[in-house]
């Protein structure tokens, strides 16, 4: 066969043929940019959310960081501490050094195996070790039962690569602080968050339509007659409200005063009530601690004192019913909004970040004078902190911490009121 055969056979068919090799031509291109740009984008989400607060690269907030990365440890849903990148660790000389060893089939968000020399935490007060591509040692300058779970902190490559489900798309910056990051994942679903100052700009850009998704909001009122969104609540067990009371203020630093003051508040459709500042659902929880339901017949050390009570502003409401309790039971009460803890205080009502862990050394013990609220001294709490973050033993390190709550209520430091419900609002 003669290619010039060849060559009029291949014209007389496409002359015959042409149209439909010219729409098929036409599907296939068709087609090809369905599946590739309008499937993928028919079949993921994008998701717009608010955050508010100033955040850095270094410092991003736990709801995103965990989204993109683990930690060596993590948490599991009974509050106890199980392996994640690490596989398994042991410490020999009663929680002061602590081996690490990691699971070499974790990867990079850029294909490659986890080593030592890419674990980047750093402690002031411990030395880092790397003994192997699989292995790390912390050396801390104390003993401390706990630490396994600081390490649930996310840890990061260079580019913000982790080992989560999502992957950072993007990301902008202004003065070293994130205005907009964009999470992806293997499904092409995207998050899209956009950092505010304050929640009245965050809830203005959600009135405008910048995003369509706010979280951990306290007080819904302004969305009332709002129809197009939806509304989730859910109880912040890892938090309590309560009224830190500063026990080196004279009129304060006796416990039958500090008893009284709780007595006068109902705390009945505050919230869900908070016993003690640890999380109901932590394995060293004690629920057999002293309630302080109201009790008017045990307010009378308290009649005829006065007190400022320094409120935050989201729980104005709260501090205001705190206020008209301790007014009925005389005690002369003026209300102080402030945006942090005040320097000088009488009370202080906030919301509280509980703990991962038991162990509220820097709360509570009296050497913790930043971070102990209440300026609070006791030497058998001091003790019992003590024995909780040396203990390794489990079980013990529960009755150490059962009783630690115990004496901690019963000597009324703080008021604990309730557990906060935090709401989420969504575009329909």
């Amino acid at each position: 066969m003669s290619p010039r055969y060849i060559y009029r056979l291949i014209q007389a068919f496409l002359k015959r043929f042409k149209i439909i090799i010219f729409l098929g031509i036409i599907l296939g291109i068709i087609s090809f940019l369905f599946l590739t740009f309008l499937l993928p984008n028919m079949t993921s989400s994008k998701f717009k959310i608010g955050i508010v607060g100033r955040y850095t690269v270094d410092k991003l907030p736990e709801e995103i960081s965990t989204k993109i990365s683990g930690g060596l440890t993590k948490i599991d849903e009974s509050g106890n501490v199980v392996p994640n990148i690490a596989k398994s660790w042991e410490t020999l000389d009663g929680g002061k050094t602590w081996i690490f060893n990691l699971d070499e089939n974790i990867i990079w968000q850029d294909g490659k195996k986890i080593k030592s020399g890419d674990i980047n935490y750093e402690f002031n007060d411990a030395v880092i070790e790397k003994p192997s591509d699989s292995q790390i040692k912390f050396i801390l300058d104390s003993q401390f039962s706990a630490f396994p779970i600081i390490l649930t902190k996310p840890l990061f490559k260079k580019g913000l690569l982790g080992t989560g489900e999502y992957k950072v798309k993007n990301i902008s910056l202004a003065g070293g602080y994130i205005q907009n990051i964009t999470l992806i994942n293997n499904k092409k679903d995207k998050l899209a968050y956009k950092f505010y100052p304050t929640e009245d700009r965050l809830i203005l850009g959600f009135k405008l339509g910048q995003i369509d998704v706010i979280n951990k909001l306290f007080d819904i009122s302004q969305f009332e007659t709002w129809n197009k969104i939806n509304v989730d609540q859910k109880i912040g067990y890892n938090n309590f409200v309560g009224i830190f009371l500063n026990t080196e203020n004279e009129k304060l630093s006796e416990k039958t005063v500090r008893q009284g003051l709780n007595y006068a508040i109902n705390k009945q459709n505050m919230g869900e009530r908070a016993l003690g500042p640890i999380s109901p659902f932590s394995w060293g929880y004690n629920p057999q601690v002293k309630p302080y339901e109201q009790d008017k017949d045990k307010t009378e050390e308290i009649r005829d004192i006065e007190i400022k009570l320094s409120t935050l502003p989201n729980l104005l409401k709260t501090a205001e019913k705190i206020a008209k309790d301790w007014e009925d039971a005389g005690v002369k009460t003026e209300i102080e909004v402030v945006t942090s803890v005040p320097e000088s205080f009488d009370a202080f009502l906030a919301t509280v970040d509980i703990p991962k862990d038991p162990d509220q050394y820097s709360l509570w013990h009296s050497t913790q004078t930043t971070t102990n609220i209440s300026k609070y001294k006791n030497p058998r709490i001091d003790k019992l902190l003590e024995d909780g973050r040396t203990e390794l033993d489990k079980e013990i390190r529960k009755k150490i911490y059962l009783d630690f709550q115990r004496f901690l209520v019963e000597d009324v430091p703080a008021i604990f009121l309730y557990h906060p419900t935090f709401y989420t609002i969504s575009r329909k």
